[in-house]
């Protein structure tokens, strides 16, 4: 048994919390799945390694999870920058979660591949929250990150050189691959609406169908949707069964949110959303 099991065994023994979400192993030894323990002998079943994928706090705001009462919840920086991201807009509280903080030298971009400098995720090369911001406890010790290539940020760079023609045609091309299946909404933990937009049918705001302009209306909707609230977990861009480029936009208007606002999305619970507050110094250069 190692610490991760310990923890979650005896929070679930002491009655602390009522469940705990965490990853076990599913299949082989590289890969892994979301499981929820709410019994202390379930505690043994988790694991910490290079292929805990899943962004967990995505579970928070289900009603089969609020229900249960407090939960415990394993989780890497960059998925605590969700559950910060959530507290802040009240969609929980601090209180009905203990955060067991993973102390994360990254993890792989896919499942069932090696871990090394090819295949590391992409946000874990300039990542901020190695260590865990907000924890009750935390676990795991910190290695360096296999530095590869930022290919992101890469192809991003070279969207900003395109003329805006040559901007359309590129998204055009890239969104007319989705099928409208939201992958990517069911998998944001910033995506907690009781009814989603594209779902309205009095007034039909975007088409249901995989249509060009019902394709183009839901990804830029849901990205302007994100603009100051993404987190960069990526979990959108991963679970795209057509290997769509989503974080391009979201990464694109953090970084805009970072250079024009000195804001990054899930650093500080105490501090108001960016969306949601003004200040008389904000940049307003983008105000034609």
């Amino acid at each position: 048994m190692n610490e991760i099991n310990t923890i979650a065994k005896e929070l679930l023994t002491s009655g602390k919390v009522n469940a705990v979400i965490g990853y076990i192993r599913y299949g082989n030894d590289k890969r892994t799945k979301p499981f929820i323990a709410q019994k202390p002998e379930e505690a043994d079943k988790f694991v910490i390694n290079k292929f805990i994928l899943n962004n967990l706090a995505v579970y928070l705001t289900r009603e089969e999870i609020t229900k249960l009462g407090k939960i415990g919840i394993i989780a890497k920086g960059c998925d605590i920058k969700a559950i910060v991201a959530l507290i802040q807009e009240s969609q929980i509280k601090r209180d009905d979660v203990y955060i067991i903080g993973v102390n994360c030298s990254g993890v792989t971009n896919d499942f069932d591949i090696d871990f090394n400098a090819e295949t590391v995720a992409g946000k874990c090369l300039n990542c901020e929250v190695k260590s865990p911001k907000l924890f009750d406890v935390t676990v795991g010790t910190l290695e360096d990150i296999p530095q590869g290539e930022d290919k992101k940020l890469k192809m991003i760079r070279g969207v900003e050189a395109m003329n805006s023609e040559e901007r359309w045609d590129f998204f055009e091309e890239e969104f007319d691959k989705c099928i409208k299946c939201y992958a990517c909404r069911q998998a944001c933990p910033l995506c907690y609406c009781e009814q989603c937009i594209v779902d309205k049918s009095i007034p039909r705001w975007i088409e249901s169908s995989a249509s060009k302009r019902g394709n183009f209306s839901w990804n830029l909707i849901r990205a302007f949707h994100l603009s100051g609230r993404c987190i960069g977990c990526n979990e959108c861009e991963r679970v795209c069964p057509m290997d769509i480029p989503l974080s391009l936009l979201n990464r694109k208007m953090a970084m805009v949110t970072k250079d024009d606002f000195n804001y990054v999305s899930g650093m500080d619970v105490n501090a108001p959303t960016l969306v949601g507050s003004y200040d008389l110094k904000d940049n307003e250069d983008f105000i034609e």
